[in-house]
Protein backbone atom coordinates (compact mmCIF):
# COMPACT_ATOMS: atom_id res chain seq x y z
CA UNK A 1 0.00 0.00 0.00
CA UNK A 2 1.64 3.70 -1.44
CA UNK A 3 0.84 6.71 0.92
CA UNK A 4 -1.30 9.31 -1.84
CA UNK A 5 -1.03 13.13 -0.05
CA UNK A 6 -3.42 15.73 -0.56
CA UNK A 7 -2.94 19.36 0.19
CA UNK A 8 -5.51 21.43 2.41
CA UNK A 9 -5.66 24.76 3.43
CA UNK A 10 -6.67 25.35 7.34
CA UNK A 11 -7.24 28.66 8.74
CA UNK A 12 -4.74 29.85 6.38
CA UNK A 13 -2.34 27.22 7.13
CA UNK A 14 -1.22 24.90 4.10
CA UNK A 15 -1.05 21.25 5.18
CA UNK A 16 -0.98 18.15 3.52
CA UNK A 17 -2.73 14.70 4.45
CA UNK A 18 -0.84 11.21 3.49
CA UNK A 19 -3.21 8.39 3.68
CA UNK A 20 -3.83 4.86 1.99
CA UNK A 21 -5.56 4.95 -1.08
CA UNK A 22 -7.97 3.05 0.49
CA UNK A 23 -9.25 5.53 3.31
CA UNK A 24 -9.40 8.48 0.54
CA UNK A 25 -11.48 5.84 -1.61
CA UNK A 26 -14.07 5.56 1.48
CA UNK A 27 -13.74 9.85 2.05
CA UNK A 28 -14.24 10.76 -1.41
CA UNK A 29 -17.77 8.51 -1.54
CA UNK A 30 -18.54 10.72 1.66
CA UNK A 31 -17.87 13.48 -0.11
CA UNK A 32 -19.55 13.01 -3.52
CA UNK A 33 -22.40 11.39 -1.71
CA UNK A 34 -22.54 14.64 0.69
CA UNK A 35 -21.77 16.90 -1.86
CA UNK A 36 -19.77 18.68 0.97
CA UNK A 37 -16.33 20.06 -0.49
CA UNK A 38 -12.67 18.21 0.61
CA UNK A 39 -11.33 21.70 2.53
CA UNK A 40 -14.41 22.00 4.51
CA UNK A 41 -14.75 18.79 5.51
CA UNK A 42 -11.54 18.56 6.78
CA UNK A 43 -12.29 21.61 8.60
CA UNK A 44 -14.81 20.07 10.24
CA UNK A 45 -13.39 16.60 11.26
CA UNK A 46 -10.26 19.07 12.63
CA UNK A 47 -12.13 21.46 14.74
CA UNK A 48 -13.73 18.07 16.38
CA UNK A 49 -10.23 16.22 16.48
CA UNK A 50 -9.16 19.77 18.63
CA UNK A 51 -12.14 19.59 20.74
CA UNK A 52 -11.89 15.52 21.81
CA UNK A 53 -8.13 15.61 21.69
CA UNK A 54 -4.66 17.15 21.33
CA UNK A 55 -2.87 13.95 20.94
CA UNK A 56 -3.94 12.65 17.97
CA UNK A 57 -2.79 13.87 14.88
CA UNK A 58 -5.03 14.98 11.70
CA UNK A 59 -4.20 11.64 9.47
CA UNK A 60 -5.01 9.24 12.60
CA UNK A 61 -7.97 10.84 13.15
CA UNK A 62 -9.15 10.57 9.61
CA UNK A 63 -7.96 7.40 9.52
CA UNK A 64 -10.74 6.25 12.53
CA UNK A 65 -13.12 8.43 11.21
CA UNK A 66 -13.15 6.02 8.09
CA UNK A 67 -13.12 3.24 10.31
CA UNK A 68 -16.39 4.21 12.28
CA UNK A 69 -18.09 5.51 9.13
CA UNK A 70 -17.31 1.65 7.46
CA UNK A 71 -18.80 0.31 10.83
CA UNK A 72 -21.72 2.43 10.76
CA UNK A 73 -22.70 1.29 7.24
CA UNK A 74 -22.72 -2.53 8.35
Amino acid sequence: MSLKKRSVSLYGHQTSLALEEEFWAVIDAHLKNSGQSFARFIRELDDKRLEETSNQNLASYLRVWVLKSVMTEQ
